[in-house]
């Protein structure tokens, strides 16, 4: 607040420092930074100078808004660093879909498709990785966190009826192993093939991997309720 007061009434909170104020993933770090109007020179403060100022309050404090804040952290930040901050936006509730269509529209072309995937907001870093993945390799972008079957999954192309569950735990316990396969079996009773993904194998062999999906995508799925061969038919003798 007195970064924000000492560079008069039209100024707000912006750049990193809004960003840590509106808990994107961004640590907070000096210097602390401010939008306003006019020249300012103030000890401890980055002033970035701007005719007018797109701005709220947060705890009381004149900050940019958040679509403003990612507009101003998109030439300065990493693709991976904007796109998690972008999302966090929205899991918070930040970014409604107006505003965050709205947003879409003056964001940089190179990470449009990462910011808006079909469905819901990433939720980790793995998420946004395992997408910059298919962008990489051409492969079609599936809906995010959507449920199906009673259960949220990570990775769900409709029409392909393929689901990948990114697996990011380092090991898992008896009852969690037993549990992930028991959701696999219900999905596949479903009519969906199931794919686990894991970070070693998405980083240390991505065309590998990419070859499989790839693969899974173009093969040829039974409409919806029937299965590719004979259903077998159980009963008694």
């Amino acid at each position: 607040m007195a970064a924000v007061l000492a560079c008069g009434p039209q100024a707000a909170l912006s750049h990193r420092s809004a960003a840590a104020l509106w808990q994107m993933g961004i640590r907070w770090r000096t210097p602390l930074e401010v939008s306003a109007p006019g020249a300012h020179r103030i000890p401890g403060v980055l002033v970035h100078r701007c005719r007018t100022v797109e701005a709220t309050r947060e705890f009381g404090i004149p900050v940019t808004t958040p679509a403003r804040t990612l507009l101003d952290l998109a030439p300065i930040l990493d693709d991976a660093t904007l796109v998690r901050a972008a999302n966090e936006a929205r899991l918070a509730g930040r970014l409604p879909a107006d505003e965050f269509a709205a947003l879409m529209n003056r964001m940089p072309k190179r990470i449009k498709s990462l910011l808006a995937p079909r469905g819901a907001p990433t939720r980790s870093v793995f998420e946004d990785e395992f997408l910059r993945f298919l962008c990489r390799y051409g492969l079609p972008l599936p809906e995010v966190n959507q449920r199906v079957a009673g259960y949220e999954v990570d990775m769900l192309w409709r029409r392909e009826r393929l689901i990948v569950e990114l697996d990011g735990r380092v090991y898992h316990d008896d009852h969690a192993f037993e549990r992930d396969r028991e959701r696999d079996a219900d999905l596949q009773a479903a009519g969906h093939r199931v794919v686990r993904v894991t970070w070693p194998r998405l980083t240390g062999a991505p065309a590998r991997e990419a070859k499989r999906l790839a693969s899974m995508l173009t093969a040829e799925v039974a409409p919806a309720g029937r299965s590719a061969g004979r259903a077998p038919v159980f009963g008694t003798r």
